[in-house]
C-alpha cells in the first residue's frame, strides 16, 4: 500500500484528526492530528463499525453505510467505510464551532476516492 497522505485532510476548517482504521483489528494504518488518541479512537469507532453493520444486516437492509455523523457538544466525529476496501475506514473529528459538515462529508468522499492503494 502506498503511503496515504492524511494530512490533506487537515486543510478543513476545524480539524482536530484522522485516521485510516484496519476494521478487523482496530488499528490505525495512517493518522494524522494530535487532539486525539488516535489508536483509541480508531478501536473503539471500529466498535461501532462492527454493531452498525450487524444491525444492518439483522434488518437486511442490503445496503452499505455511507458514513457514521457522531455529533458531540463541541466536536464531530465522521466514520466513512471505504467502498473500494471494506476492511477499512476513515476517521475523521473536527471543532463544531469552526468546521462545515456538509463540505467535511463532501471532501472526506473526495479524500476517499482519490486515495491509492497500489
Amino acid at each position: 500500500m502506498s503511503k496515504i497522505q492524511l494530512s490533506l485532510l487537515n486543510e478543513l476548517d476545524g480539524f482536530i484528526a484522522a485516521s485510516l482504521v484496519d476494521s478487523e483489528s482496530g488499528l490505525p494504518l495512517a493518522t494524522e492530528g494530535t487532539g486525539l488518541n488516535l489508536d483509541l479512537a480508531s478501536a473503539g469507532n471500529t466498535e461501532v463499525i462492527r454493531a452498525k453493520r450487524r444491525v444492518a444486516h439483522t434488518l437486511d437492509l442490503n445496503d452499505k453505510i455511507e458514513d457514521v455523523l457522531i455529533t458531540l457538544g463541541n466536536q464531530y466525529h465522521l466514520i466513512r467505510p471505504l467502498h473500494g476496501n471494506e476492511n477499512l475506514f476513515l476517521y475523521l473529528a473536527l471543532d463544531r464551532s469552526r468546521s462545515n459538515l456538509a463540505m467535511a462529508r463532501h471532501l472526506l468522499k473526495k479524500f476517499e476516492s482519490d486515495l491509492d492503494f497500489s
